[in-house]
Parts: structure tokens; C-alpha cells; sequence
């Protein structure tokens, strides 16, 4: 049998779980906020305990904190984040405006086993008060939007990494591929000749670009309103608090951080959080057109493109023997899409603030966390056990190159637009390739018909100053 202890807040007595270490608001919250069953992540309470416990320095050394009672915050928070008492948080993510329960379900941790060091029951919160202690020069409005920023910038270079890596792959296989010589296709229909090296190294540079749009998002992130409190103004905060709290969350989370120009404005608006958003979504458009991409280029095999080969992973299908899918790609794809769909949210929630605060800090930190994790994880599996191992079938694509109706356009700059066009409909209709209709028709000799068709200059400008 549970038993319960009774808890007194403003709002009247509760019954908490005797060896619980939260406390009466968190209680509530498990109460009331049952919506999703997707519970705090492990490393946002880290982010909120390191804000605590750099609190509990910056206010001892300004002399608002007695030492005893500073000690005990920094030691209970060191014990959480060593995993001890992981149990104790299991909030939904969708929960009251501005993760209020978030903060005070550390608060209330952190106080109830900082009492325990002075031989004083769970509940009781003295010497040690979640709110006038743990919570000193601080409110959740500023506390739990740092959280989220120190939370995001301890997963991105995982994502990073992983991005850095398929760039590496693409521009290997850019290398790989170079002189594969097969036909373009624009409107998915027959193009002038490309190498399918020159097709990996455009996916290759996609992603570095995309590694520069985020690096920049995340500067912003660094830009933290701690010691702004309520509403960016810093009432009940002292004067050096800011500058100082800052020194010390540097030293606990080893983060470059620095103080956002205006708290007033910083408290406000999320815009900081949006563009991240947006780079994260920018990442998932391309990366999207490069799994479609590669699921065309690998369809078939008998009645597809069937240009590449990806590893196989998984059998493809549950009724049709030896059949094999994209299945990586087709992974990827669904993530772009939740992540594209995440964006969404957030924008509506940047955009729905209303004066002095943007309430809907759980909800763009559920997304945003989502979005990193799923990223990085799919890229880790798109790497290793796909791009890693993509191989091109030389012979399909040179069957192509040479039945290209496109190839015509080579004629152009020797016959003219119409003349060309009229060779390119010929051949289409007849079945023929380019080649054979130029012979048949002995528009070009056999040495000039290989030179115009090299591969490498086929795929790079051709055109020279007429004298």
C-alpha cells in the first residue's frame, strides 16, 4: 500500500506519496496534465538542475544565500544528475503555460532531498524552500527557456556529426561516380547528360550548406535571458545576479553562453528558437529530395530507373518473394515530414505570445528536442547502412546516356534548335537511338558523332568564341 503525506500550498492541502521527493505542485500537475504520456526527457531536467545549482553559486557569493543552505542545493542537484532519482519526474509535456510544473518539480526535488542532509522529512521544506531557496533570483519564465537553449546545444553535435559525416559520404561517392556518364532528367523526362558523380556531389554540397545555416541558428541559442525573471526586468534579482549566474551556468554546463542584449525583448519573443526551427526544416526539405532521389534512381529492378544499388536491409514484402525496398530512404522521408510538421507547431506557438510572455515553452521545446533526436538518428542510419554502401550500375546508366532523345541536344549548337528537335521527335518515335539517326541520316561521320558524345565534355560548357 502507498502512503501519503499531507502537503500545504497557496491553493490548499494535498496528498503527495510519502517517498516522493517532489511535492505538492508537482502532484497536482501529474494530476491534472495527463494528456500525452510523453514524459520529461532526462537531459531538460539536467538543463534545469544545472540552472539551479549555478543559481546557488551566483547567490552565495552575492550573500543571499546562506553557505550551509547553497551547499545542500549544489549537492542534491549533483545527485540528480548523476541519475539518482530519475523517477521523480514524469510531467507531461503538455502541462500549463510556460512549464511552471518543469521548474517546480526541480525546485521541489531538489529541496526535499537538500532537507534530508539536515535530518528534516520530505515535506517538511525548511531549512531548505523549493521556492525561497532553490528558486532565489529566479521565476520560470527565464529559467525554463535557458533550459531549453543549454538542452539544444548539448544535442547538436550529435547531429552535427552526423551531418558532417553524409556530407564526407556523398562527396566520396561524388568521386566514386565521377565518370558514370548518364542522362539528366528535368520533369522526369529524358535530359542532357550528366555524370551521376556530378548528381552526388550537388547532394554533398546541399548538406554542407545546411551545416552553415544551422551553426548560425545555433549562435543564437546562445544568447540566454537568465536573471531577467518575470517578465525581463530582473525585480527580485540582484543587480550583479545576471553577469553572475552567467559565470557559473558557463562552468557547470561547459556551454559558451552569453546574455541577450534586451531580457524585456528576449522574454517576449522566441524568434531565437523559430530560426533553429526553420534550419532544422530547411535540412529535412533537402534531405527529403535526396531520399526521393535515391529511391527513383534505385527503383526497379527490371521495370525502374535501377541507375544504383542500396544495400539491402530488410526483406521488402510480406507476400512478394525476393522483393527489396528503399527502406532506409523511405524512413528518412517519414522523419522530414514530422519534423516539417514539428516547424508548424512551433511557429504557431512563437507566433502566439501574447505581451510580456510566451507561454508555450513546453510545446516548442517537445518539438524542437523531437526534431534534433529524430534527425540525428536517421542520418546515423542513413550513413551506416545506406549511402555507406550505394553502388551504381555503370552499364544501366550508360544505356541510358545513349538512348537520351536529349542527347539531340548536343546537335543544337551545329544544326540549329528546329533541326535537332526534328531528330529528337524522330528518334523517339522510331525507337532509334540519337546516334543511329545522325548516321543513318549522315549528318555527322562516326569520329565527329564520338567526339560530340564524349562523356566528359558532354557534361561540362562546350561552346567556344566563333572566329
Amino acid at each position: 500500500m502507498v502512503s501519503f503525506r499531507k502537503e500545504f500550498d497557496s491553493v490548499g492541502a494535498k496528498s503527495v506519496p510519502t517517498n516522493a521527493y517532489y511535492g505538492a505542485f508537482t502532484q497536482r500537475a501529474l494530476d491534472t496534465f495527463t494528456v500525452s504520456g510523453l514524459t520529461t526527457p532526462k537531459h531538460f531536467i539536467d538543463s534545469i538542475v544545472e540552472i539551479k545549482i549555478a543559481a546557488a553559486h551566483a547567490n552565495e557569493r552575492l550573500r543571499l544565500l546562506d553557505e550551509r543552505i547553497a551547499h545542500a542545493i549544489v549537492r542534491a542537484g549533483n545527485e540528480i544528475l548523476a541519475g539518482k532519482f530519475n523517477t521523480q519526474f514524469g510531467l507531461d509535456f503538455f502541462q500549463a503555460g510556460a512549464g511552471t510544473p518543469f521548474n517546480m518539480n526541480v525546485n521541489e526535488v531538489i529541496a526535499n532531498r537538500a532537507n534530508e542532509f539536515f535530518g528534516k522529512k520530505k515535506g517538511t521544506y525548511s531549512p531548505v524552500h523549493p521556492n525561497n531557496h532553490v528558486n532565489l533570483s529566479q521565476s520560470t519564465n527565464d529559467v525554463i527557456p535557458t533550459a531549453l537553449r543549454l538542452t539544444l546545444l548539448k544535442m547538436l553535435p550529435s547531429l552535427l556529426r552526423e551531418l558532417s559525416v553524409l556530407q564526407k559520404l556523398l562527396k566520396q561517392k561524388s568521386m566514386e561516380f565521377r565518370s558514370i556518364i548518364k542522362s539528366a532528367r528535368t520533369h522526369l523526362q529524358d535530359a542532357v547528360p550528366i555524370t551521376l558523380g556530378q548528381e552526388f556531389a550537388a547532394y554533398s554540397i546541399a548538406i554542407e550548406r545546411n551545416i552553415v545555416d544551422i551553426k548560425r541558428a545555433e549562435e543564437k541559442l546562445r544568447g540566454t535571458a537568465l536573471g531577467g525573471t518575470a517578465v525581463g526586468t530582473g525585480l527580485n534579482a540582484h543587480p550583479k545576479y545576471c553577469s553572475m549566474v552567467l559565470q557559473e551556468l558557463r562552468k557547470v554546463c561547459r556551454l559558451k553562453l552569453k546574455t541577450k542584449k534586451n531580457l524585456v525583448e528576449a522574454t517576449q519573443f522566441y524568434s531565437d528558437f523559430l530560426a533553429f526551427s526553420h534550419s532544422l526544416t530547411l535540412l529535412s526539405v533537402d534531405l527529403e529530395k535526396i531520399a526521393n532521389d535515391l529511391r527513383l534512381l534505385a527503383s526497379g529492378p527490371n521495370t525502374g530507373f535501377n541507375e544504383i544499388a542500396l544495400p539491402v536491409v530488410e526483406p521488402g514484402s510480406s507476400i512478394m518473394p525476393g522483393k527489396v525496398n528503399p527502406s532506409v530512404p523511405e524512413m528518412l522521408n517519414m522523419v522530414c515530414f514530422q519534423v516539417q510538421g514539428n516547424n508548424l507547431a512551433i511557429e504557431k506557438a512563437c507566433s502566439a505570445a501574447q505581451l510580456e510572455l510566451n507561454i508555450f515553452a513546453p510545446l516548442v521545446a517537445k518539438n524542437l528536442f523531437e526534431s534534433t533526436a529524430l534527425l540525428s538518428n536517421a542520418l546515423f542510419i542513413l550513413n551506416s547502412k545506406c549511402i555507406k554502401g550505394v553502388k551504381a550500375n555503370k552499364q544501366k546508366c550508360r544505356q541510358f546516356f545513349l538512348n537520351s532523345s536529349a542527347l539531340a541536344t548536343l546537335l543544337s549548337p551545329i544544326l540549329g534548335y528546329d533541326a535537332a528537335a526534328k531528330i529528337a521527335k524522330e528518334s523517339t518515335k522510331q525507337g532509334k537511338g540519337i546516334e543511329e539517326i545522325i548516321l543513318e541520316k549522315k549528318i555527322l561521320s562516326k569520329q565527329q558523332i564520338k567526339n560530340l558524345f564524349n562523356p566528359r565534355k558532354a557534361t561540362k560548357p562546350n561552346l567556344s568564341i566563333k572566329k
